[in-house]
């Protein structure tokens, strides 16, 4: 037996006798990629119920629901805050509940959000705590990441885990994606519960649809993945209590390693949730009228109307290039390194960002052809953000693993998960407080941060941790 995993006796049927993904001969690869299908399936719905809000956010107004734009960003935010908080809890949880109970009833508890948003849409009267509880209660799906993540690392050698942390985390991503493209397709329909009218902000019109869809959609998976992980999957005795656990803080690379990971999946993250709300507010479809004032006090009507796309038909793209990149670059981080990939991630950031932040500024006053010209530059520097965080996401999964011995390396991936995940918390909290120039800025000096440190500490020849 190696000592890249300290084991202990099993605690029931569960639970491996022995295992060891270093030694090919008794590696069991099947087992291994059948948990890695499994908890990814799992992790998927848990992403799209964490980014629910996000996708229900820029609508609610349109059903007749009174928010502020200052309280669609807190509601946005909300799930980041939840989900950072409970992975500090779930973080902890896969060498105490073991990968089948973990997975298992983690995806159960997504039932609680899922049905509460489906209640609470259907009416535009629910009061603005009980959203924000539900957007709470969406964390769930944020947190299940820092326990799916280690959990599953401990079913893989080394050699293989950019690979397959890579896979799990990106198609666990698409889950972002997936309910942001889903939710405009699946409301057209009444199947159950009552309708809400949809105004239309452009042009007035309305229209019956079923937001409760969108929530819906989902329950039957739910249930299907929580009967695989309880019947399918087994758990890998790894001793770790609490303390044991708690000295991966002593490591100074614990912590330059959360920075890298707030910089890529912080960034995908947080953008995915406040994406909709970006586009709605800066580019948002509407009716403007411009008046010229006269030099006899009377005015005069200049421009009547201008109209850019529906923000709706876009917000999917973002998270499905970001979580695209993760899955694409993964195997190539094996192959190359991940260190690498973190400085080609942070350079590209550092542009993205430069580039997006000379968009912010649109002037109805310049008409129609130029907002647009405006909005497609605005979107491409968005997309371009979406996919160097991306690239980062599979590059720091892959560094972890080579810095840290096995166990200290599941708590550090689910340490960082669980601070980058308070990213729409914090994004949103910076938008509601302030102008999305100020927003951009920040993100910018943070990513001249992030490439410092990866070229000093990571990158650079003989640098102390190449990986």
């Amino acid at each position: 037996m190696s000592g890249s995993a300290q084991l202990e006796n099993p605690r029931g049927k569960e639970w491996l006798a022995d295992w060891d993904p270093e030694d090919e001969a008794t590696w069991d690869s099947k087992l291994a990629w059948r948990t890695l299908s499994i908890s990814t399936f799992a992790l998927t719905l848990a992403f799209s119920t964490w980014f629910l809000a996000s996708a229900l956010a820029p609508i609610l107004t349109n059903l007749g629901f009174v928010l502020t734009k200052s309280q669609l960003y807190w509601l946005a935010a909300m799930p980041g805050l939840a989900g950072g908080s409970l992975r500090l809890v779930w973080m902890f949880l896969p060498p105490v509940l073991g990968t089948r109970k973990l997975i298992a009833i983690t995806t159960a508890l997504l039932v609680l959000p899922l049905l509460g948003w489906a209640i609470a849409i259907q009416n535009n009267e629910t009061p603005y705590w009980v959203l924000m509880a539900l957007a709470f209660f969406a964390g769930i799906g944020g947190g299940a990441f820092s326990g799916f993540m280690p959990s599953t690392s401990y079913f893989f050698p080394r050699r293989l885990q950019g690979t397959a942390l890579g896979l799990q985390a990106g198609i666990g991503n698409f889950g972002v994606s997936l309910v942001q493209f889903l939710t405009p397709v699946v409301v057209g329909v009444g199947i159950i519960g009552t309708s809400q009218t949809f105004t239309d902000p452009a042009t007035g019109d309305q229209k019956d649809v079923w937001y409760q869809n969108a929530a819906l959609v989902y329950l039957p998976l739910v249930v299907i993945a929580t009967i695989l992980a309880w019947v399918l999957l087994k758990s890998v005795p790894v001793t770790a209590n609490f303390r044991q656990q708690m000295d991966i803080f002593s490591n100074p690379d614990t912590w330059w390693m959360t920075y890298l990971y707030v910089m890529t999946f912080g960034t995908f993250a947080g953008l995915s949730a406040q994406f909709g709300l970006l586009l709605k507010n800066l580019y948002g479809a509407g009716n403007t009228a411009i008046v010229e004032t006269l030099g006899d006090g009377s005015t005069q009507l200049l421009v009547a109307s201008y109209s850019v796309p529906n923000p709706i038909k876009y917000v999917w793209l973002g998270p499905l290039i970001g979580a695209g990149a993760r899955v694409v670059f993964s195997p190539l981080t094996d192959k190359m390194g991940g260190a690498i990939w973190t400085m080609i991630s942070g350079v590209g950031l550092v542009g993205s960002i430069g580039f997006t932040l000379t968009t912010l500024s649109p002037d109805p006053a310049s008409g129609a052809e130029a907002l647009h010209a405006d909005f497609t530059r605005f979107l491409l520097g968005m997309l371009a953000i979406f996919l160097f965080a991306g690239i980062g996401n599979a590059s720091t999964f892959k560094q972890m693993p080579m810095i840290f011995e096995r166990r200290q390396a599941g708590g550090v991936l689910g340490w960082t998960s669980a601070i980058a995940a308070f990213g729409p918390f914090f994004f949103g909290a910076i938008l509601a407080a302030s102008e999305p120039k100020v927003f951009f800025v920040l993100g910018l000096v943070y990513a001249v941060g992030g490439v410092a440190i990866t070229w000093v500490r990571y990158a650079r020849p003989g640098a102390p941790k190449p990986g």
